[in-house]
Formats: C-alpha cells, sequence, structure tokens
C-alpha cells in the first residue's frame, strides 16, 4: 500500500539520524541522561533555547506534540469550561476537552474559492462574546491548510487576556511564510504556548519527538510535564541531529511546495473539483459527491490511501499527503484514469 493518509513526511529524515540510529549502542539504551547536573532538563532542551533565545525553562519535551496538548488541556480545562477551536479541524481537539468534562466552541473560518483562512475579526468577536479558558489554533490547520501570520496572531494575543492561548505549529516550516522565531512571542505574551513536533518536518514521526514554548502563565504546566528522570536520550540524538541539519529540511519543503503545486495543476483543470492552496505537506481537495465511493474503490484497487471525509461541512472532501516525486506520480496516474474514465462516459461527474 502506498500511504498519503496521515500526513506524514515521506521524504524521510536527514541521513545523519539514520547514523545515529545505526551507532547507537547499549550505554545510551541504558542509562538515564544526567543533564540534570548541569541545570537543565536536557539538551535537547537546552538547544532549542539558545536557537529560539527563550529561557529554557520554557521549553517542554513531550511524546509528541499530540502528548503536549493533552498535558496542556488537562492542566487548563476543567468540566464546564470551555475551549474554542477552528471550525474544521483535527477531531483529536475535541476528543481531549471531552475528557476534561470540558465544551467546545467553534470559530469560523472563511473560504474563497481556493484557499481557507482565519477571519481575525470573528475570532476576537468570538473570544469576547464565549470567554474561552483555551482558545486553540491550528497554523497550518489540519486539513484546511491555512496558516495565520504574525500580525494576525498579535491582535488575537492582545484581544484575548482572560484566555490561555495555545498555537499548534505541527505543521511548520512547509511554506516560505516562515515562523521560525514565533515562540519569542512568548516572553510578550505570556499567556500563549507554541506546541511543535519533530513527527512531520522532521521526517521523525516514529520516534515521537514534540515539545512546546510556553509564556510564564503556563506555571503549572511547566511543573506537570517535568521528568524527574529525564527523556528519551535515543530520541533526544535524533532530534538534535535533526536541528543540524536546517539545509537538509529546508531542501524537502522545497521539494514538497513542488510536488503541491503539480495537485494544484492537476485538479484547476477539472471543473468539477476544487484543491485548496495549503502551507503544510498536504491538500485539501473538494470532489463531486457522486464521486466519494467510486473513487475509494479505485484507490483502493490500485493500492492507494488517502483520507477520505464523510460528514459535515468537509463531506466530498479528501485529503491528500504530499508524497515523494515517484509516488506522487503514482497517485496522479491514478487519479487521471479515474477522471479521464468518467468524463468520456455519461457520469453525472461531468459539468
Amino acid at each position: 500500500m502506498l500511504y498519503l493518509d496521515r500526513n506524514e513526511n515521506l521524504f524521510g529524515a536527514a541521513p545523519e539520524c539514520v547514523d545515529i540510529l545505526h551507532n547507537a549502542d547499549a550505554a545510551m539504551l541504558g542509562t538515564y541522561s544526567r543533564d540534570f547536573l548541569r541545570g537543565v532538563k536536557s539538551t535537547l532542551s537546552e538547544t532549542l533555547a539558545q536557537q529560539l533565545e527563550i529561557p529554557e525553562r520554557n521549553i517542554l519535551l513531550s511524546y509528541g506534540s499530540e502528548d503536549m496538548l493533552k498535558q496542556t488541556v488537562h492542566c487548563y480545562l476543567s468540566a464546564g469550561e470551555t475551549m474554542m477551536i477552528p471550525q474544521y479541524s483535527w477531531w483529536y481537539y475535541k476528543s481531549v476537552a471531552d475528557e476534561c468534562g470540558g465544551t467546545v466552541a467553534e470559530y469560523p473560518l472563511q473560504c474563497d474559492q481556493q484557499s481557507f483562512s482565519y477571519d481575525v475579526k470573528k475570532i476576537v468577536s468570538a473570544i469576547r462574546s464565549v470567554k474561552p479558558q483555551l482558545l486553540l489554533i491550528a497554523s497550518p490547520n489540519n486539513p484546511t491548510g491555512n496558516s495565520l501570520s504574525l500580525d494576525e496572531l498579535k491582535i488575537i494575543l492582545n484581544e484575548s487576556p482572560g484566555a490561555r492561548v495555545v498555537v499548534d505549529e505541527a505543521y511548520f516550516g512547509f511554506s516560505n511564510e516562515s515562523s521560525e522565531l514565533l515562540p519569542q512571542l512568548t516572553r510578550q505574551f505570556p499567556h500563549l504556548a507554541i506546541l511543535r513536533t519533530f513527527s512531520k518536518l522532521y521526517a521523525l514521526a516514529g520516534m515521537r519527538i514534540g515539545y512546546a514554548c510556553v509564556g510564564e502563565q503556563y506555571e503549572k504546566l511547566i511543573t506537570y510535564s517535568a521528568r524527574y528522570l529525564g527523556y528519551n536520550t535515543l530520541s533526544e540524538q535524533l532530534a538534535l541531529a535533526a536541528l543540524r541539519n536546517k539545509e537538509y529540511y529546508k531542501h524537502v519543503g522545497s521539494l514538497i511546495a513542488e510536488e503541491r503545486s503539480r495537485y494544484y495543476e492537476f485538479f484547476d483543470a477539472l471543473d468539477s473539483c476544487t484543491a485548496y492552496r495549503s502551507n503544510a505537506n498536504f491538500i485539501l481537495v473538494k470532489i463531486p459527491s457522486e464521486a466519494m465511493v467510486p473513487l475509494g474503490e479505485h484507490l483502493q484497487s490500485a493500492g492507494i490511501a488517502v483520507k477520505f471525509y464523510s460528514t459535515g461541512m468537509l463531506a466530498s472532501h479528501i485529503r491528500i499527503t504530499i508524497g515523494t516525486t515517484a509516488e506522487n506520480s503514482q497517485l496522479l496516474q491514478v487519479l487521471q484514469t479515474f477522471f479521464t474514465r468518467q468524463l468520456i462516459t455519461d457520469s453525472p461527474l461531468r459539468r
């Protein structure tokens, strides 16, 4: 099977990361970290703090950003309290709120012919109306692919002093709109937390490495997330190697942007489909509702998996992970066969 359904980075991790796996020794596996003797939580948090220019105590490591999201929500959302999330977003946000007995309120995304975007005025209006304990912003958002600009985020932060604002940046690094130093905002806005992961851009999803950059209003989370015996030292070494290979990942990001354009070109030529512009390593595509079942069967017979949405406002949408050049060519050929077959028949897909 060719799996293009879970937003993994299929170009793979930097070669140095693979070398570390090959050279791992028993000492790395059988002993605890002693970084605490130097007054830091870990070498990885120390390195991230230096690169992002924020205090090391404000860098929190986790088992992927999924784990840090869960810790944050469980720390700050109590039964009956409200967390605000994007209208079209990752199902897991609501699931974690449910675990705490909290409620979820959605703020709207706006959509034009080819892209989704955040409406900052409507978000601010919703904050004033709902008064949430937590405001979650996904940038880029999964599955719509849209981001929030730095200036837009500052407006929201200035208008939400009563809420903790959590920005899920799992998909940072896949566009030219750099947010590399966004965590520095946590010094100016103590109610801000930035969640990131090594799963997507750095292609280390299987190693489960995430981190948060948090402001001073997250003291409870800083204490709660601390690990007396340290962290996974092998995963830390892999993450440090990834951070040393910025040029490799910059190149991968450029390749993924080029591959996204191939999908845009393909779907833009079809009157019946809309491919929404994305800042992530996936794209969301609207297809005719009557195509959902036959396309699913066609892809299954070809041994290819993409994500199908069948409920709510995203019904008759698919999300495609951007694979390697060869993998994308394989899927595009299968899609070409499917849509050509529909267009030369009397199918209702034809417009």
